[in-house]
């Protein structure tokens, strides 16, 4: 078992790292806020250091002013034009600052299927969070915008390496269990929840005041959900994600869901995890006519499978995921002398589609975390609950291997400094799985170059689906995706 770690914390992130330069400029500003500009009451000793002390008080008085109000202008000046420049790009950088590509930040980065919650993401990282608030937090925002593949009736799995202890730690919900038959038990809260209060670092309310504001006053049906609902039909999703006659929202539409608010309020402000989620069985349990259940999920959080690989460490979920699977497989392509495998190689058999929702956060010293959640199907069992907004999935016991979860991570060896550490993760249908095998496959055979936006290049995909990319490398917090622009990213 690995020791207790600590939580990645980081100080007020800054847009850029400042040049020598740059720093004495922001040291000025800073003393600029916190004292007048013009200093008084001036002694006569104060005027020693400018060339005009040796002339008459009067024109001595004239000439410093006219000198103090010439640096007060400039520094006007120079403090509107820096304003006007955030308020025009506030990833913009200062003069003589350096500019990178896409996708590739200074401290830390975030990339989702949905704008809005990589946005929110960045807000907690500016906040002062670390990359496990900002990855709570936005997986949290996705249970609201994006209900077809996530939700708080989801099912969790996750993966992270802590850089500043080393430790790679496995988030799972737990063993599937059933609310009632065909509906599984909603896991989404307490497994985020045991992630946050192990390695998170601002409060737990904190997380959820931007999804609760979401589902109170609103949110725009994007290009995903709209496309969902487009082949899903209304069903028994009204009136959330329907108009007034009953047809589906559309792209651009404007969706609420103020009974998922009043469940983001309670579980912010219960005194314990344990009661918000006794509270929201109980409200679902109500709604179908059950008794509520006496035992809520059991997420845990275990240590990373590991294996080890000339380049450094691959690190994965344990089973039921489809980690192991992956492990072998990759394992037994290594040691192969063979000709290359299929670039899209059989990985688990599987029937249907098991749509999941996938995100990741990276920071530059090397911490990773990769979530992904399913509802076992694109809007999981198609059954709302009316009381509470959630969608559940129908999960139960006994429920097939989770196919669809197959985050990965490579830990680079203790001298290698081109590629501190990559991470992997794959949404859509199992076949996804195969996409995420051969891109690292691809990696650790050398068949693929580090010196470009994406560590791993732009590994072909096995299916429909999207695979997420995120690397420390070179000092820096690197976001990409296949398809490229399929997801949002955002950082510092």
């Amino acid at each position: 078992m690995e020791g207790t770690a600590e939580p990645v914390l980081y100080h007020k992130l800054q847009l850029w790292e400042p040049s020598v330069e740059e720093e004495e400029e922001e040291e000025e500003a800073e003393e600029e806020t916190v004292e007048p500009l013009v200093p008084y009451p001036w002694q006569p000793q104060d005027y020693a250091r400018y060339k005009f002390a040796g002339l008459p008080g009067t024109c001595a008085r004239i000439a410093a002013a006219l000198l103090l109000l010439v640096v007060a202008c400039s520094l006007a000046i120079r403090q509107l034009q820096a304003r006007d420049d955030s308020n025009s790009d506030p990833t913009a950088l200062p003069p003589g600052g350096h500019t990178h590509h896409s996708g590739v930040y200074h401290h830390a980065a975030i990339i989702s299927p949905a704008a809005t919650c990589s946005h929110l993401g960045q807000e907690l990282l500016v906040a002062g969070g670390n990359i496990v608030d900002a990855g709570v937090g936005a997986a949290l925002c996705l249970a609201v915008v994006h209900p077809h593949t996530t939700g708080l009736g989801a099912v969790f799995w996750g993966l992270f390496h802590n850089s500043s202890s080393g430790n790679s730690t496995a988030l799972t919900s737990g063993p599937a269990k059933a609310l009632a038959p065909g509906l599984g038990l909603p896991a989404t809260l307490p497994t985020l929840h045991l992630l946050h209060a192990r390695f998170g670092h601002l409060s737990w309310p904190h997380l959820l005041l931007g999804p609760t504001k979401l589902a109170q006053e609103g949110f725009t049906v994007d290009a995903t959900l709209a496309k969902a609902l487009a082949a899903q039909g209304t069903g028994n999703l009204c009136p959330l994600l329907c108009h007034a006659d009953g047809t589906p929202l559309g792209l651009g539409a404007r969706a609420t869901n103020p009974q998922l608010a009043d469940v983001l309020r309670r579980a912010a402000h219960a005194p314990t995890p344990d009661l918000a989620g006794e509270a929201l069985l109980s409200l679902l349990a109500r709604d179908l006519g059950l008794e509520a259940p006496s035992t809520g999920p059991v997420p845990t959080l275990l240590p990373a499978l590991q294996l080890p690989v000339p380049q450094g460490l691959l690190l994965t979920t344990p089973s039921p995921s489809a980690g192991p699977e992956m492990l072998m497989k990759l394992e037994a392509a290594l040691h192969s002398k063979g000709p290359s495998p299929d670039p899209c190689p059989s990985l688990l058999p599987t029937a249907g589609s098991l749509g999941s929702s996938v995100l990741a956060t990276v920071d530059s010293s090397g911490s990773v975390l990769l979530l992904t959640s399913s509802l076992n199907g694109s809007f999981g069992s198609g059954h709302l609950s009316q009381s509470t907004g959630v969608l559940l999935s129908n999960l139960g016991a006994g429920a097939t291997p989770s196919t669809w979860a197959c985050p990965l991570i490579l830990r680079g060896s203790p001298g290698d400094t081109e590629a501190d550490v990559l991470g992997l993760v794959a949404s859509g249908t199992p076949q996804m799985a195969k996409a995420v095998t051969h891109a690292l496959f691809s990696y650790l055979a050398g068949t693929q170059t580090q010196q470009q936006q994406g560590p791993t290049g732009s590994p072909r995909t096995c299916g429909q689906g999207t695979l997420l990319q995120v690397a420390a490398y070179a000092e820096h917090a690197h976001v990409s995706s296949v398809p490229k622009g399929c997801c949002p990213f955002q950082g510092l």
